[in-house]
């Protein structure tokens, strides 16, 4: 087993994703505050922590193992990266509609679509250190 201490790895700067989720997340917000009041603003802030906290997860999870001697090791990591950020995905929508049902479906959807949505942005935010 490797040791895998945080200085050591060297993980892609995944930040400048994230942050332009928050803050597409964040312009939802905003439409659905101004168009819908505190309804619209607390449906669309739903729909971005369904889509925030599973890429956080995975930003956390995916780049432990680096290096081309642990290639089967990376694989693996990224699968369950995968695995868990599905996973927490159909929770938090689980969660969200069965304990805390959104007001305005159309502005929770809508703010995790545009966030979902960022990630065909990746190849202009995220840079290899």
């Amino acid at each position: 087993m490797t040791n895998h201490t945080p200085a050591a790895i060297k993980r892609p700067v995944v930040f400048r994703l994230l942050a332009v989720q928050a803050l597409v997340v964040m312009v939802m917000i905003l439409v659905g505050g101004c168009l819908h009041g505190i309804e619209g603003a607390v449906s669309s802030l739903k729909g971005g922590i369904v889509c925030l906290l599973p890429n956080l997860y995975f930003a956390w999870r995916a780049f432990i193992v680096q290096g081309a001697r642990h290639a089967q090791q990376i694989i693996t990591g990224f699968y369950r990266a995968e695995a868990g950020k599905f996973g927490l995905t159909v929770a938090l929508f689980l969660v969200i509609f069965v304990a805390v049902p959104p007001s305005n479906p159309a502005y929770f959807f809508g703010a995790y679509v545009a966030a979902l949505c960022v990630h065909w942005l990746s190849p202009l935010l995220v840079k290899r250190p």
